[in-house]
C-alpha cells in the first residue's frame, strides 16, 4: 500500500517539475524584469493560479481547517471578505502600480517619498518573512505533510521531532531550488498546474467525507446529518469564544486583508508581472471568484473532522492535526500520494513566492540601492538568489520552534498585523496625497511597526482596552493615518511629489471589470449571510 503512496506522491511533483522546466527552458532569467517580473508577460489564468496557491498554501488548508475544527463556520470570514479586498486591488490599487511602473511596494514609497522610506519598508518586509511568514508556511507543510503521508507508520519513525526537522528541511531546501532558480514564470506556472490539483483534490476530499457521514444515502444527506447534529458550529457569525469577532470584520480583520491583497510583496509580485492592466484586472478578479468557495474545502473539512471524531467517535484530536487526519480516512493510498503531492506544491507555492518576493526585496531595493549601486543587473539577480538561500535557512530552523501553537492561522494573522499595518497606512497616504512629507512615511512605519511589538509582547492589556487585538488595528490605522496628514499640514513638502509614468505595458483597463466586481461582492454577502444566526450576535 505505502508503495501506491509514495508512487503517486512523486509521479505528480515530478510531472509538475519537469513541465515547468519545459514551459520555461528558453526564459531569459539574468535580468531584473526576467527574473523578478517574469518579462511582464503573465496572461490572466497563470495570474489567477499562482494568486490562488500562494494564498492556500499549509497554513490555509492545515491552519484554517483547525480553526474551523475548534470553531466552526465563522472562521469562514477570512476567505469570504478576502473578496473585498481583492475587488480593491482589481480596480484601485493594480492600476495605480502598474502605471507607475514599480517592481516592488517600497520602490512606490521612493517615488513618492524617499529613498530612506524605502530601505525601511524593505527592511520591515524582510524581518517578517524570515521570523513570521516562512516558519509558519514550513511548519504547518511539514505538519500537514506528516499527516496526510503517515510518516511515522510509513518510515518506521517514532520520533515526532525527528519527523518534524527532517520534513521541514526536506520541503525548504526543495522549495529554495524551485524560487532561487527559476525566477516568477516558473513559480506562476508550476503555481497554477498545482492549484488546479488542489481544487480538484480539496473538494474530492469534502466529497468522499460527507458520502462517509452520509452512510450510503449520498454527500448531501451527509451534510445535512451533520448540519442538524451540530448546528452551532454552522453560524458565520462568531461567538464569544471565537478568535474574531463579528466587528472585527469591518476594521483589523478587513485591513489585513487589504494588505495582503493589496499591498504585501509576496502577493502582488505576480500581478506587478501582468502583460497588461486588462489580463491584471482579469486574473484578480477571477482569484476572487476561487476565493468564494474556499470554505468549501478551507473551512468544512475542519467541521467534519470535528463532526467525525469529537463528535460521533469521543476523539479530541489537536487542530493542527485535524485536516491531515481527515485526508488520511477517506482518501485511498494512490489519491493520497497524489493529493500530498498537490500539497507539497501548495508549499513550494507559498514558500517559493516569499523567498523570491524577499530576493526581490533585497537586490533591488537592499543591494542595487546601498551595497552596489548601478551595479549590472545580472549582478543583482544573482545577490538577490544567495540573499534567498540564507532567508530559506533561517526559516528552516525557526519552523520547528512553532510546535505548541494550536490555531496557528489565526497566530499567523496576528503576526501578520505586526507590520502590515503600518505599510498599509504608509501606502494609502502615497497613493491619495501629494504633499505629505518623507519624515510623516518614516515616523508612520517606524512608529506604527514599535507601537505594534509593545502592545503584542510588553503591555497586551492596551489591545484589551481597545476591545481586542483586532479593533487596536484598526485604530492604530486610522491614528497612523491622522498622524501623517497632520504633519502634513503643518509641514508640507514645497511642491506635489507625483508618481511616475511608465509604459512598459498596455494600461487600458478590462471594461467589465466594475461589473465583475460588483457581482462578486454581492455574492460574497450572500454566502455570508445564507449561515448568519443573528441572534447569536445580539446575544453578545
Amino acid at each position: 500500500m505505502w508503495l501506491l503512496t509514495i508512487g503517486s506522491f512523486l509521479f505528480f511533483t515530478v510531472l509538475v517539475g519537469v513541465l515547468t522546466w519545459w514551459l520555461t527552458r528558453n526564459d531569459n532569467g539574468d535580468t531584473n524584469t526576467g527574473f523578478f517580473l517574469a518579462g511582464r508577460s503573465l496572461t490572466f489564468p497563470l495570474i489567477a493560479g499562482s494568486l490562488l496557491l500562494t494564498n492556500l498554501s499549509t497554513e490555509q488548508l492545515v491552519g484554517l481547517n483547525g480553526d474551523a475544527y475548534s470553531f466552526g463556520l465563522n472562521v469562514m470570514c477570512w476567505e469570504v471578505t478576502a473578496v473585498f479586498a481583492l475587488s480593491a486591488m482589481a480596480l484601485f490599487f493594480l492600476p495605480r502600480f502598474l502605471k507607475s511602473g514599480i517592481t516592488t511596494v517600497s520602490q512606490l514609497l521612493a517615488q513618492r517619498f524617499d529613498k530612506t522610506t524605502q530601505i525601511i519598508c524593505d527592511l520591515i518586509f524582510l524581518l517578517a518573512y524570515a521570523t513570521v511568514l516562512l516558519p509558519i508556511i514550513l511548519y504547518t507543510g511539514a505538519q500537514g505533510l506528516t499527516e496526510i503521508l503517515d510518516v511515522n507508520a510509513l518510515f518506521g519513525i517514532s520520533s515526532d521531532t525527528a519527523i518534524l526537522w527532517g520534513s521541514v528541511w526536506m520541503i525548504g531546501i526543495i522549495g529554495a531550488v524551485y524560487a532561487l532558480f527559476g525566477g516568477l514564470r516558473s513559480v506562476a506556472i508550476s503555481d497554477t498546474l498545482n492549484s488546479i490539483g488542489l481544487l480538484i483534490g480539496g473538494l474530492l476530499i469534502v466529497y468522499l467525507a460527507l458520502v462517509l457521514i452520509g452512510d450510503g444515502q449520498g454527500a448531501w444527506h451527509g451534510f445535512l446529518t451533520m448540519r442538524q447534529a451540530i448546528p452551532e458550529r454552522f453560524n458565520s457569525i462568531p461567538g464569544p469564544t471565537a478568535p474574531t469577532s463579528f466587528g472585527s470584520m469591518f476594521t483589523g480583520a478587513l485591513l489585513i486583508h487589504v494588505f495582503y491583497w493589496c499591498t504585501n510583496q509576496q502577493i502582488i509580485q505576480r500581478t506587478l508581472a501582468s502583460k497588461s492592466l486588462a489580463e491584471g484586472q482579469k486574473g484578480v478578479l477571477l482569484a476572487a471568484g476561487l476565493k468564494l468557495i474556499g470554505p468549501c474545502f478551507l473551512v468544512l473539512p475542519g467541521i467534519i473532522a470535528y463532526y467525525w471524531f469529537t463528535v460521533k467517535q469521543g476523539i479530541t484530536i489537536e487542530p493542527v492535526d485535524a485536516y491531515g487526519r481527515l485526508v488520511r480516512l477517506v482518501l485511498p493510498p494512490w489519491l493520497a500520494g497524489f493529493f500530498a503531492a498537490v500539497m507539497v506544491g501548495a508549499i513550494f507555492s507559498s514558500f517559493d513566492s516569499v523567498l523570491n518576493s524577499a530576493s526581490t526585496i533585497f537586490g533591488i531595493g537592499i543591494y542595487s540601492t546601498i551595497i552596489r549601486p548601478n551595479c549590472p543587473e545580472k549582478e543583482t539577480v544573482v545577490a538577490g538568489k544567495w540573499f534567498g538561500w540564507i532567508m530559506a535557512i533561517a526559516a528552516m530552523f525557526i519552523a520547528p520552534l512553532l510546535v505548541g501553537h494550536d490555531n496557528i492561522f489565526t497566530y499567523l494573522q496576528q503576526m501578520n498585523g505586526l507590520y502590515s499595518i503600518p505599510i498599509l497606512s504608509v501606502g494609502f497616504v502615497a497613493l491619495l496625497t501629494r504633499r505629505v512629507p518623507a519624515v510623516a512615511a518614516k515616523i508612520g512605519l517606524v512608529g506604527g511597526f514599535v507601537i505594534l511589538l509593545v502592545a503584542n509582547f510588553i503591555f497586551p492589556k492596551i489591545m484589551n482596552i481597545c476591545g481586542g487585538n483586532w479593533h487596536f488595528l484598526g485604530i492604530l490605522f486610522v491614528a497612523l493615518i491622522v498622524l501623517m496628514l497632520a504633519i502634513g499640514a503643518i509641514a508640507p513638502t514645497d511642491k506635489a511629489r507625483e508618481l511616475e509614468t511608465s509604459n512598459a505595458i498596455e494600461l487600458v483597463p478590462w471594461r467589465y471589470a466594475w461589473i465583475v466586481a460588483l457581482a462578486l461582492l454581492t455574492l460574497s454577502v450572500s454566502v455570508y449571510w445564507k449561515f448568519a444566526d443573528i441572534s447569536v450576535l445580539l446575544s453578545h
